[in-house]
């Protein structure tokens, strides 16, 4: 049996806020019922959104393709519902934009067999054929962040990936969506690793995994064979472990270069549930059409981890699952990361990893934010040793390019750390996203002009 790996050292800073997992972290994964109209929109993950190709009234059976990708940064779209397309046309997302969207009709009486498509098999699969059917299988970092997995994975022609980190950290406050997954779904996450090893030419793999979680990491251990190029490596508790650069340096004790991806220290990161997808989907040669979310938080009655179809829209979740009087927020995902969302008719997409809800009495009042008094604390909190309290007054005077070249504001990851220590109540990381966005719409204008 594989001795389990106990890693002592870590990044340093980060924050250690309560978790509240426990409602949800014993809970099976279970099935959630089907909607009767999916709302799907095309606009799932990061890059070009992917282009509709069925038509209206046109049925469809579960797993069909619905859309193309529209670019190499793009992923189809699979039917998570047989039933009939009524309606194409703009649908609402949770960042408040509109996208191209296809509103489907379940059909009640259906099965709900998934269609079958063509496999893709580890043994003779080559290194191209295996990034081709993630990207024909739509699949997408299940974290949060909806990048197009293939691409990731594709390593530069003057780079090499010698170590393969699957993150199973879930740091994130409430959510348990990964832990159940290493727990209930634990062959597909090998098997998915064994077709991430052969696709990324990485000779070993790494899974990191927190130690609120050491009842996975004993499972995935005992489905590991001796001599295996793949070791379970648990870190401490500290948020934001799962970060991708912050694994690097727990389980690997090198940092990532300010404005560097992990390929630049030969590492290549994914995430666990994205893993296991892989592992499940790609040798039936299916597409994905659900995915596990952690419905949880004060609000919810009940509370646990559930198979969503993708396009399911969130009223009709909280619906199904009861909610306590006096909602005052809803947040998609967790609520350090997370978006708290100001439309209910917004649906569950592939980046959808958790949902929590708060009542009144859970959510302080809007206290006032009073000057900065140098404390230090935000410094002390920020994994990447930034100094949120001087970007803070740069960016109250609008010195955005200066943000960027001296204090590398680029290199933030919004995890929210210097939010949540700053006594101040300055809600320093929303002026960083702000900042952000203005830097890279400037440096988009340059390069048109």
């Amino acid at each position: 049996m594989k001795m389990l790996t106990i890693q002592k050292n870590t990044f340093k800073h980060g924050i250690h806020p309560p978790e509240y997992k426990d409602d949800t972290k014993d809970l099976r994964i279970r099935q959630f019922s089907f909607a009767p109209v999916l709302i799907i929109p095309m606009a799932q993950h990061i890059g070009a959104p992917s282009e509709i190709i069925v038509r209206e009234g046109q049925e469809v059976v579960r797993g069909q393709l619905l859309a193309k990708s529209s670019g190499y940064v793009s992923v189809p779209v699979h039917a998570p519902v047989s039933g009939i397309i009524r309606k194409i046309g703009n649908v609402p997302t949770v960042g408040g934009k509109m996208s191209p969207g296809i509103y489907l009709e379940a059909f009640p009486f259906s099965g709900q067999e998934i269609a079958e498509g063509s496999p893709i098999l580890l043994a003779t699969a080559t290194k191209e054929e295996i990034l081709k059917g993630i990207q024909e299988a739509g699949i997408v970092g299940l974290g949060g962040a909806a990048f197009p997995t293939h691409v990731k994975l594709k390593v530069p022609e003057d780079k090499e990936c010698e170590v393969l980190l699957i993150n199973g950290i879930e740091c994130e406050p409430y959510l348990t969506t990964d832990h159940r997954v290493m727990l209930e779904q634990g062959k597909d996450v090998v098997t998915g690793i064994n077709y991430l090893l052969k696709a990324t030419g990485a000779k070993r793999c790494i899974i990191g995994i927190e130690g609120n979680k050491v009842d996975a990491a004993e499972h995935l251990k005992t489905l590991l064979p001796e001599n295996s190029p793949i070791t379970v490596q648990v870190v401490p508790v500290k948020y934001p472990q799962g970060s991708e650069k912050m694994l690097i340096t727990s389980c690997l004790g090198i940092e990532v270069p300010s404005g560097g991806l992990p390929i630049d220290v030969k590492a290549v990161v994914v995430n666990v549930a994205t893993t296991a997808e892989i592992g499940r989907l790609l040798p039936h040669g299916w597409g994905i059409q659900e995915r596990v979310v952690t419905i949880t938080g004060p609000g919810v009655k009940k509370k646990g981890n559930y198979f969503i179809p993708m396009g399911t829209p969130l009223r009709y979740v909280l619906d199904e699952v009861g909610l306590e009087d006096n909602i005052s927020e809803v947040y998609l995902g967790g609520p350090m990361m997370g978006m708290a969302v100001s439309n209910l008719d917004i649906s569950i997409t592939k980046g959808t990893s958790g949902i929590v809800v708060f009542t009144d009495k859970d959510v302080k009042t809007t206290e006032k934010v009073f000057p900065c008094i140098k404390c230090g604390a935000c410094v002390d909190a920020c994994p990447l040793s930034l100094n949120p309290s001087k970007m803070w007054i740069l960016a109250k005077f609008k010195a955005y390019d200066k943000m960027a070249e001296e204090q590398n504001l680029m290199d933030c990851f919004e995890c929210g750390s210097c939010s949540f220590v700053c006594p101040s109540h300055i809600p320093l990381v929303q002026y960083f996203r702000l900042s952000k966005a203005i830097v890279r719409k400037r440096k988009a204008t340059a390069h048109v002009k």
